[in-house]
C-alpha cells in the first residue's frame, strides 16, 4: 500500500486565506474596510489555532464579508495569481500523483475546485464547505450539515474517507495537525512557506518551509534536487539587510552576523555552510577553506578579494563573486568632495570654528578649476572620476600599467613620474595586488610638485604612511585624504594612525564605498550572482573560476561537474554518461589552466548510480545535481 497526501488549501496551496482576499475585494471603497479586514483575519487565526470553534469562526467571518455569488469568479482570478511559489514550481508532482492527493479544507468548494483542477485534482477528491445564497445571490451562510463546518470537522472527514496506506497531512494550521493527533494520519507536515504558526509547527512531525522540502523528505519527484531551505548561508560584517531579504525570499536559510570573525571562529562557524558572504575584514584562508566541508560559494560584498585565498578556493571547487562596479560612483563622489575640500583648505577652517576661533582668510584656499588632477589607475573608478573632474574644470592626467583609452580630454602619462611631476592633486585607484605595496613611497612623493595633495581611496598598503606623514610635516605636501590603512580593526572602536592631528588631512574609516545606495546595489548584485550559481550553475563574473553563461534550462536534469583540468577527463565523464544511456541535450564547458567546469543537461530520468560514477571520475573536485 502506498501513501496518500492530504493538503490544506488556504495558506498552503495558496499564499493567502481566501476569505481574507474576498473581504478585501467586497469591502473596496468602504471607510471601515481596513478595520473589517483586520477583524476577519483575527477571527481566521483564532479558528486555525483552535482558540475558537471553527463553526464560530466561519459564522463570524461570513457576517462581515458582505459578499455575493458573482464575487466568487473574481476571487478565483485573484487566487490563481496567489498560488504558493513552490507549489506552482512542482506542478508535475500533482499531475503524476493525482490519484493519491486529496484536499481537505475548511474553505469552500466554490473557489477551491477551479483552482486545484488546474493541478489535476478532481472535484470528487476535494472536501470543503459550500456557501448558502439568498435569492439575490448574497452569501448568507454555509451548509451546516457538512462535517467540515463543525469543530474538528477535518477529523471526521478523514475518518469517513478511510484511506488505505500511510496518510500524510500537509497544512499550515493546528486544525490540520488534529488529524495526526487523532491517530488517523500517520504524519503531519507543518507548511510554513506562507505563514509560520507556532502551535502547528511545535507539534509537527516535520516542518516544511516549502513543498520542495516535503518532496525531498519523501523522495518524490521535484523541481529541484535539493531544497533551498537546506542550503545554509552565512553573512558576516553587517552586510546590508537587503542581501538577507533577497536570499531569504528565494528560500535559503540565512544567518546574519554583524561583525567579522577571526580565523579560529570562522573555522568553527563555516562547517555545514554552503555560502559565505563577507566584506573586506574577514580572511578566508586555506585553513578556513579546508574546514568548509560544504562550501560552494563565497560572495565578497565589496570590490576587493585580497582577503580570500582565490587560487586555493578554486582548487577546492569554491566559486568567488564580488561587486566590482556597485560602489564605483560612491568612491568617485567622495574623491571629488575631498579634492575640493583639500584645495579650499576647509578642514583647518572647520576645526578652528569648532575650537571657537574665527579665521576668515583666503590663504591656501584655491579653486579646482584649471588645476591638474593625476589619476593613478585608470579602471572603473579612475575613468568615472576623470569624467566628473573634467566637468568641474580640472585638467586630467592618468597613468596605468595597462594600455587604457582616454575619456574626454584626459591625457595619458607614459610614466608615473610624468604624472607626479605635473599634478596638483594625485589620487590613487589601484588594485590589491601585493606588488603594489608602497606603490607611492618616499621616492614617488619627492617626485610630486611642492605643495601638491595626495588622496588614497584604494588599498591601505599602496601608500607608505610614514613617508606621507613626513612629507606633510615638512610641507612637501600641503594636504592629504586617506580612507584606507595598512592595518584596520575588525570592528568599530579605537584606532590610531601617524596621520592624526596633521593640518589639512582628511581621515575617514574605509567608507569610500559605504553609501546607502552602494551598499544596497551590492546587496542586490552579489546575492543575484550567488543565486544564479546555486540555482542554475551560471558562473558569469566569477573572480576565480571559468565563466559559463547558460541558456535557460527546461525539462531537463542538470549535472554540474568541477574537475582538475587534466587531458582526457571529458572523455571519462562522457563515457560514464554513455554507459548509463544518458541522452545529452546540452553540454557547456569552460576551463582555465587548472580547473574545468562542465555542465550537462539530460532529457531523461537517471538513477543514483550514474551520480556515484560521476563523483568517482578521477580528478573530480565537486559534483552536484540540479532539477
Amino acid at each position: 500500500m502506498g501513501r496518500k497526501y492530504v493538503f490544506d488549501f488556504d495558506s498552503t496551496l495558496t499564499r493567502v486565506e481566501a476569505l481574507d482576499v474576498l473581504a478585501e475585494m467586497t469591502l473596496q471603497g468602504r471607510s471601515d474596510r481596513e478595520e473589517i479586514v483586520n477583524k476577519i483575519q483575527e477571527i481566521t487565526n483564532l479558528g486555525i489555532d483552535g482558540d475558537i470553534s471553527f463553526t464560530e469562526s466561519l459564522e463570524r467571518r461570513i457576517k462581515l464579508l458582505n459578499a455575493k455569488k458573482d464575487d466568487l469568479d473574481g476571487l478565483v482570478v485573484e487566487l490563481r495569481q496567489k498560488i504558493s511559489k513552490s507549489i506552482a514550481s512542482n506542478k508535475e508532482f500533482f499531475e503524476k500523483f493525482s490519484d493519491d492527493i486529496y484536499v481537505i479544507s475548511c474553505g469552500f468548494k466554490e473557489f477551491i475546485d477551479p483552482i486545484v483542477a488546474e493541478y489535476n485534482i478532481p472535484s470528487d477528491r476535494v472536501y470543503a464547505n459550500t456557501f448558502k445564497f439568498d435569492e439575490s445571490g448574497s452569501i448568507i451562510g454555509f451548509d451546516e450539515t457538512n462535517v467540515l463546518s463543525s469543530h474538528n470537522g477535518k477529523i471526521e472527514c478523514l475518518k469517513e474517507l478511510d484511506l488505505d496506506g500511510e496518510v500524510q497531512v500537509i497544512g499550515d494550521g493546528y486544525s490540520d495537525y488534529v488529524m495526526r493527533e487523532a491517530g488517523i494520519a500517520h504524519k503531519f507536515f507543518a507548511y510554513t512557506e506562507n505563514v509560520h504558526r507556532e502551535k502547528a509547527a511545535s507539534n509537527a512531525d516535520h516542518i516544511a518551509p516549502n513543498l520542495d522540502e516535503f518532496l525531498f523528505v519523501n523522495d518524490l519527484p521535484r523541481n529541484i534536487s535539493y531544497p533551498k531551505n537546506r542550503i545554509k548561508i552565512l553573512l558576516l560584517e553587517n552586510v546590508h539587510p537587503a542581501a538577507f531579504d533577497n536570499l531569504s525570499e528565494d528560500g535559503f536559510s540565512v544567518e546574519l552576523v554583524k561583525h567579522s570573525l577571526s580565523e579560529e571562529e570562522l573555522v568553527e562557524k563555516i562547517k555545514g555552510v554552503h555560502v559565505l558572504g563577507i566584506r573586506s575584514k574577514t580572511q578566508v584562508t586555506k585553513r578556513v577553506l579546508d574546514a568548509a566541508n560544504k562550501l560552494l560559494v563565497v560572495g565578497a560584498f565589496c570590490i576587493g578579494t585580497k582577503q580570500i585565498e582565490l587560487d586555493y578556493a578554486k582548487k577546492k571547487g569554491v566559486v568567488v563573486f564580488n561587486a566590482p562596479y556597485s560602489n564605483t560612483r560612491s568612491v568617485v563622489e567622495l574623491a571629488i568632495g575631498e579634492i575640493i575640500m583639500l584645495m579650499r583648505n576647509v578642514f583647518p577652517r572647520s576645526t578652528e570654528i569648532h575650537q571657537g576661533q574665527w579665521n576668515k582668510t583666503a590663504v591656501n584656499s584655491r579653486e579646482v578649476r584649471g588645476k591638474n588632477l593625476g589619476i593613478v589607475g585608470y579602471g572603473n573608478i579612475g575613468k568615472q572620476l576623470s569624467v566628473l573632474a573634467e566637468a568641474i574644470g580640472m585638467r586630467v592626467y592618468y597613468y596605468d600599467i595597462e594600455d587604457k583609452l582616454a575619456l574626454g580630454n584626459a591625457v595619458k602619462c607614459e610614466t608615473l613620474e610624468d604624472l607626479l611631476n605635473v599634478s596638483h592633486v594625485v589620487t590613487v585607484h589601484i588594485d590589491d595586488n601585493q606588488a603594489n605595496k608602497n606603490f607611492i613611497g618616499e621616492r614617488e612623493i619627492n617626485q610630486m610638485r611642492d605643495g601638491a595633495m595626495l588622496i588614497n581611496l584604494s588599498r591601505g598598503f599602496v601608500i607608505d604612511i610614514a613617508a606621507l606623514t613626513e612629507a606633510l610635516k615638512s610641507g612637501k605636501l600641503s594636504g592629504a585624504a586617506v580612507d584606507v590603512y595598512p592595518e584596520e580593526p575588525r570592528s568599530n572602536g579605537e584606532f590610531k594612525t601617524e596621520l592624526q592631528g596633521l593640518a589639512n588631512v582628511i581621515l575617514t574609516p574605509h567608507v569610500g564605498g559605504s553609501t546607502e545606495e552602494a551598499q544596497r546595489d551590492i546587496a542586490d548584485f552579489v546575492p543575484n550572482k550567488i543565486m544564479d550559481y546555486i540555482n542554475s550553475g551560471n558562473s558569469v563574473d566569477a573572480v576565480n573560476f571559468p565563466n559559463i553563461r547558460l541558456p535557460k534550462q527546461n525539462n531537463a536534469h542538470r549535472f554540474l561537474h568541477i574537475h582538475k583540468n587534466i587531458p582526457g577527463i571529458m572523455a571519462h565523464i562522457n563515457e560514464v554518461l554513455a554507459k548509463y544511456e544518458m541522452n545529452i541535450v546540452g553540454q557547456y564547458l569552460s576551463t582555465d589552466s587548472e580547473v574545468g567546469y562542465v555542465i550537462t543537461d539530460l532529457d531523461k530520468e537517471y538513477n543514483k548510480d550514474v551520480m556515484k560514477a560521476l563523483r568517482k571520475v578521477e580528478h573530480t573536485i565537486k559534483f552536484r545535481v540540479l532539477y
